[in-house]
């Protein structure tokens, strides 16, 4: 089986190394505009050849793990060069302008619009690591779009990575995702920025930092040169988000003012049932 992976990061470089795991006969080549990327990621071992579009020809799997608005220009490059038995996916973590783009290219029955729900704040090869996917749910969009046997072949190397797979129109997918992880990523963003800003006068804070503030801070570590595309991208559904959580904050502000601590108890309380929503889905300690 020969891979490409697009983009030797985190995502790719994870999905590599566990393709190689249950495959070890799989060759991967590595196409990255970063040279210093691909020459750690040959290094690492997570791919065996550096490789360019030209050579996407022989390509049996092509996996894209770029950021959205880059993925949105080259997918259609990608999709141009590949063999007819080629099977293309992607990794993007919005879905609806990436479909609208690819829907009348003539080899849209080679692609498959994927979004696997994992990761960790860091990038980069040296991020990769083994068992990533491992119990995440990967969310296909317009399944019904792609050859029956290519399906099939992106559903085994899932299976094998141990994804579970959920299916979603484009629009259900960014509107939900934005709630879930789009949001997570600004609220962390935010509290990163307001710490930092108030340490400025008062150099103690970040010595009374404790795991609960470092656990809620963590997605900050996160590339803005991957998230700034998605929140353009899922602008709409970021907006509306956004306007529901500063909604609550008031609110909660509000309680505080007003002195409500019996309101506060009861929110937090009520809001406590998340465990329960959470309970089962496995959580990346990187």
């Amino acid at each position: 089986m020969n891979v490409f992976i697009i983009g030797i990061g985190l995502i790719g470089g994870s999905m590599a190394k566990d393709i190689k795991n249950f495959d070890p006969e799989a060759k991967i080549y590595g196409i990255d505009t970063n040279e210093t990327h691909l020459e750690e990621a040959l290094s690492l071992g997570l791919i065996d050849y550096s490789a360019t579009y030209q050579d996407l020809s022989i390509a049996d799997v092509v996996i894209v793990s770029i950021p959205v608005d880059v993925m949105v220009s080259e997918l259609p490059k990608v999709l141009d060069v590949v063999n007819d038995d080629a099977v293309v996916l992607d990794a993007g973590s919005t879905k609806a302008l990436i479909c609208s783009t690819l829907e009348h290219h003539p080899k849209r029955r080679n692609f498959l619009a994927c979004h696997p729900i994992a990761g960790t704040e860091f990038s980069g090869p040296s991020a990769a690591i083994n068992g990533l996917y491992e119990g995440k749910t990967n969310i296909i969009c317009e399944v019904e779009k792609t050859a029956f046997k290519l399906q099939e072949r992106a559903l085994e190397i899932f299976q094998k990575l141990g994804m579970r797979i959920r299916y979603m129109n484009p629009e259900a997918h960014d509107k939900h995702i934005a709630y879930v992880s789009h949001l997570s990523h600004i609220s962390a963003f935010m509290l990163g920025k307001t710490v930092i800003e108030k340490e400025k006068n008062e150099r103690d804070i970040f010595d009374m930092a404790g795991s609960g503030f470092e656990s809620t801070v963590r997605l900050a570590k996160s590339s803005p040169a991957m998230w700034t595309p998605i929140f353009k991208q899922n602008r709409e559904n970021v907006i509306e988000t956004l306007e529901e959580y500063i909604l609550n904050l008031e609110a909660f502000k509000k309680m505080i003012e007003e002195g409500d601590y019996e309101g506060i108890y009861n929110e937090m309380s009520s809001t406590n049932r998340i465990k329960e929503i959470l309970n089962g889905i496995p959580l990346n300690k990187n």
